[in-house]
């Protein structure tokens, strides 16, 4: 505990300067000074002790970043005066405490309640350090400081604002579903029924057998398989941490990764999350369908990028333990020469042998605005050195697709929606 005198004790302290003028004697200062001294502590020890305040503590456990959540202290004075207090509740900065400082008058043996509002302004799990009560002498002169016993944790989610996007991508699937037939055959596709044959249709599903019984041609028709397996890996290592905005390329890979889970949950397929840098170290596997999506959101929350490159060796590995093959597998990650030189191609090829394989790239969209600038003649260096960079890009993406990954490459608003579309496009395509 600690004991400090207030501005008000400051000011009486200024009543013996008279006293001083008129005696200026060394003895008369240090009596004084003594006499302040005990006034001081005496009012401070006359208010009630912050140790005996009972403090409980009810913050809100899950908030989603971009909202606000309400939270209270609940303190209780069980003495027999007043307590006059004043809180400083130290919660980190970006938790976004409407007033971490505030005051209240508690009467003897009654109980009070002090309203908080949090509206975080960065993802993960937020804290309070310390939360301090100052209890006030009667006189207001003296003050005795204590640390409460009432820790408080919050978890802000990933917004998840591509939720928006989710009926309309949903309205696709029902209407692939609902389709008469899908005229290819693929490891992505199962059999539904027979119908006559019309000009277009695939040879290679013509049914012989019902075709001789009929004594006309008959087609197989097929639709997309159910309960497929779906395993994301996002790479978290330090391409991640760029800033697109307002936000990082790792906020992008999430909410594209949110929207594919909700997506591929109405199809009715099963999706695993693997979170990749130097090691694999934040997974979400063998979740019911109705609760990957919470469980993703719930482990998603705490993950930041890292300074480090990713072990795309390590990750393959990683992969393979927890797939079987023909499963889709996607890859949210830069499509960035430095990313292949990485050691991703190698990984990319072996893995499409096996496995239906997408790369999700977030695009940086400043480069298309900087590409297209010609104010003046460094604008025009600017743009030149935009374009070398997007050609890279274009480059290293063509090299990706030629050992079999399909690529994908949007700008932060627009990359959930490619994500999901290219899983549409998958299953259209019977290879899902």
């Amino acid at each position: 505990m600690r004991i400090s005198p207030t501005p008000r004790a400051a000011l009486a302290a200024l009543l013996a300067v008279p006293v001083i003028v008129l005696w200026p004697r060394w003895w008369v200062l240090t009596l004084l000074a003594a006499l302040w001294v005990l006034v001081v502590l005496a009012d401070a020890l006359a208010a009630p002790s912050p140790y005996r305040i009972m403090v409980r503590r009810e913050s809100p456990a899950q908030v989603r970043l971009g909202g606000s959540a309400a939270g209270r202290l609940l303190l209780t004075n069980p003495t027999g005066r007043r307590a006059d207090l004043a809180l400083r509740d130290a919660w980190n900065p970006t938790a976004g405490l409407a007033a971490p400082r505030t005051a209240v008058q508690i009467p003897a043996r009654e109980r009070r309640a002090i309203a908080q509002e949090f509206t975080p302004t960065r993802r993960g799990e937020h804290s309070s350090r310390a939360l301090l009560l100052t209890s006030r002498g009667p006189l207001g002169l003296g003050l005795r400081t204590a640390r409460a016993d009432a820790p408080g944790r919050m978890l802000a989610l990933h917004p998840f604002g591509a939720r928006r996007h989710l009926p309309s991508r949903v309205q696709r699937l029902r209407e692939l579903e609902g389709l008469a037939a899908i005229h290819q055959r693929g490891q992505g596709t199962e059999f539904d029924s027979l119908r006559d044959f019309v000009d277009g249709d695939d040879v290679r599903s013509i049914d012989w057998r019902a075709t001789a019984r009929r004594r006309s041609v008959v087609v197989r028709t097929w639709r997309p398989e159910r309960d497929r397996h779906v395993l994301l890996v996002v790479d978290t290592s330090r391409t991640s941490a760029g800033r697109l905005g307002e936000a990082t390329r790792l906020d992008a890979a999430f909410d594209a990764s949110l929207l594919l889970t909700a997506l591929a949950g109405q199809a009715g397929d099963r999706v695993d999350l693997l979170c990749v840098d130097r090691i694999p170290h934040v997974s979400v596997l063998g979740s019911a369908r109705a609760a990957v999506l919470h469980d993703m959101v719930a482990a998603t929350a705490g993950v930041h990028p890292a300074l480090v490159e990713t072990d795309w060796e390590r990750a393959a590995a990683a992969i393979d333990a927890r797939t079987r093959r023909g499963s889709l597998v996607v890859l949210l990650t830069p499509v960035e020469p430095s990313v292949i030189r990485s050691g991703l191609l190698p990984v990319a090829a072996r893995l499409a042998k096996d496995h239906p394989l997408v790369i999700a790239s977030v695009a940086d969209p400043a480069l298309e605005e900087l590409a297209a600038s010609r104010g003046d003649l460094e604008a025009v260096y600017q743009a030149a050195a935009a374009e070398q960079a997007r050609a890279e890009r274009r480059g290293a993406a063509l090299a990706l697709e030629r050992v079999g990954a399909h690529v994908v490459d949007a700008p932060p608003e627009r990359a959930p929606q490619a994500l999901a579309d290219a899983y549409l496009a998958l299953k259209a395509a019977g290879r899902l």
